[in-house]
């Protein structure tokens, strides 16, 4: 599933000018635009500075192993996939705010993109984590007049086979969850990351897992790792569906020798790398073969692999020092490169 994060914008009015007039409009624009990140930031503070909001972490992922199988009637593919956390994570605030009556539930989503992200405007009613609370709300059967308002602090690249829109919504859900009183392990919390994505229910348990189905069948928990990791995503994105597609016309399926092998690992460390989509996606886009043919070039690189369809490949690296090393050399290329490490971490509430 792509991966979603919005920019909330407001569009204001602004004295002066008119809008028969080309330069007048245009100037219009620009003092809208002003204004409008002016009351985002404006927002943005009041919600983390608050000392009623709470704060939950939203961790990337990686797929260490993905087999896509046959597409079934229904078009999509069956999947078996080892999908594991990483230490780089998203941030939400999330606060409760007076209501007028009769209003119903509201939410108000800020997005602020950090550590050299450009900016990305998504409709707020297309965006998970907003997505996420309206679903929770009528799974609980929720009426009561209330404002959710919350800032995301977006470190997660978009389109990058990371997950950050769906830990972005697991984050939501733990949020919401937390402030209405209802544990985050209630059935209903995980059968509505369900219906978000196949990713979702998983950033709720975090850690390492092995997961079939669609990739959202929960099948074993894996020993975590630790080891360091480099990502390294061009400013290219890929389209899953045409990934899929490409697939579809020459699919290469993962042996039953391998996934015997696979259905045998108890831990992180006993996975072997592998992502029988990748091909297709490195077909669609040729730099991102480029990107993981010089990753495996580096010195102090174990193995590198696309995650997802991408557009971010993940090399796993002999110690924290190489894996920074690797990123400083990616970032003087022109990519967007981070150092971090394989986690256990989970979408969580972070105590104050």
């Amino acid at each position: 599933m792509s991966e979603q994060t919005e920019h909330e914008t407001e569009s204001r009015p602004v004295a002066g000018g008119s809008a028969a007039s080309g330069d007048a409009a245009g100037a219009n624009a620009a003092g809208s635009a002003v204004i409008d990140e002016a009351v985002a930031t404006a927002r943005a503070a009041r919600v983390k500075g608050s000392p009623v909001a709470i704060k939950v972490i939203a961790p990337a992922k990686v797929n260490l192993h993905l087999g896509v199988g046959p597409a079934g009637a229904d078009g999509f593919h069956e999947v078996e996939t080892v999908l594991h956390a990483l230490a780089l994570h998203d941030v939400l605030y999330v606060q409760r705010a007076a209501a007028a009556p009769g209003s119903g539930l509201t939410v108000e989503l800020t997005c602020t993109f950090h550590e050299g992200l450009p900016a990305v405007e998504i409709a707020q009613e297309d965006n998970l984590a907003y997505r996420a609370v309206i679903a929770l709300a009528r799974a609980l059967g929720r009426e009561e007049d209330e404002r959710l308002v919350m800032l995301l602090e977006k470190r997660i690249p978009v389109q990058a086979g990371l997950g950050g829109g769906s830990s972005n919504a697991a984050a939501a859900l733990v949020g919401a969850a937390t402030l209405w009183g209802v544990p985050v392990d209630d059935p209903r919390v995980e059968a509505t990351a369900r219906t978000l994505g196949a990713d979702v229910a998983f950033f709720l348990q975090g850690g390492c897992g092995l997961y079939r189905g669609k990739g959202d069948e929960f099948v074993r928990a894996l020993a975590p790792s630790k080891r360091s990791v480099v990502l390294v995503k061009p400013h290219v994105g890929v389209s899953t569906a045409r990934a899929y597609a490409a697939f579809d016309a020459n699919p290469q399926y993962v042996s039953a020798e391998k996934r015997a092998a696979l259905a045998g690992a108890q831990g992180a460390a006993h996975v072997a790398l592998r992502n029988n989509l990748a091909p297709a996606a490195e077909a669609l886009v040729p730099e991102l073969a480029e990107v993981r043919a010089w990753l495996e070039a580096q010195p102090g690189v174990a193995a590198a692999m696309l995650s997802g369809s991408g557009s971010a490949t993940f090399a796993v690296c002999e110690s924290l020092d190489a894996a920074f090393a690797v990123a400083s050399a990616a970032t003087k290329r022109g990519w967007w490169a981070r150092a971090t490490a394989l986690s256990s971490a989970r979408a969580a509430v972070v105590p104050r």
